[in-house]
């Protein structure tokens, strides 16, 4: 399953190998960010590249658009498949993010997807009005930054599997959506407030699933991606 994107949520690389062993042969996304970027750094992105994963590097840069663009441009260079800022940075860091990802583009590398994050699934809306202080539904401001990085050129967001089918139905099919908030049936959602099972986020038309703790966290991981998989099957 290409589609599900395991989060390599750990402090160290020691730690993320051994998750890595144990789900060897199962073709999936691997999830690297910013507690692991943090620890292992560049060169551990490389070694998921050179064992044949794909990437998806989860640091959701919001920065001012020319410190954005080099952030993309030496992601672009590690050879990643996706990675992701946040759209609230505005039109014109997105824009500066894909320019800096077409600088970095060349014959040995792949143009990465670039994807917005619109809502954290841990934001509920009271957080969304009384803290962060934007009015009216976590639904209409996922909607209102999709909008945005589409407008700026992105190839999707990451949103919660509860607005999939909006975001599908008002900017396109081929606008990707990459939901975390992955809950299989009995898990604990834990941090969590819009979550999904995998067939039910699938079912809504979501490109890919990001999951983490119901596998990293679980006594046997390989056993509960391949009960995840057996379930979309």
């Amino acid at each position: 399953m290409g589609r599900i994107i395991v989060a390599l949520d750990y402090e160290s690389a020691e730690d993320a190998n051994s998750l890595l062993a144990q789900l060897k042969g199962i073709p999936c996304y691997m999830k690297v960010g910013m507690q692991l970027f943090y620890a292992a750094g560049p060169s551990f992105v490389l070694k998921l590249k050179e064992q044949g994963y794909k990437v998806f590097l989860d640091l959701k840069m919001h920065d001012i658009p020319n410190t954005v663009k080099g952030g993309a441009n030496s992601i672009t260079k590690l050879g990643v498949d996706m990675f992701n800022v946040h759209a609230a940075g505005g039109k014109k860091m997105m824009e500066y993010a894909l320019e800096g990802v077409d600088q970095a583009v060349t014959s040995s590398n792949e143009k990465p997807l670039v994807i917005g994050v619109t809502q954290l699934t841990s934001t509920n809306v009271t957080t969304l009005n009384e803290e962060i202080g934007i009015a009216g539904t976590v639904e209409d401001a996922v909607l209102h930054y999709a909008h945005l990085a589409k407008s700026a050129g992105l190839d999707g967001v990451v949103a919660s599997p509860l607005e999939v089918t909006n975001i599908k139905d008002q900017i396109g099919t081929d606008f990707v959506t990459v939901t975390p908030g992955i809950r299989p049936q009995g898990s604990n959602i834990g941090d969590q407030s819009r979550v999904m099972t995998p067939k039910e986020a699938f079912n809504q038309g979501t490109d890919y699933i990001v999951i983490g703790r119901p596998i990293t966290a679980s006594d046997d991981p390989r056993k509960a991606l391949e009960n995840i998989i057996e379930e979309l099957n």
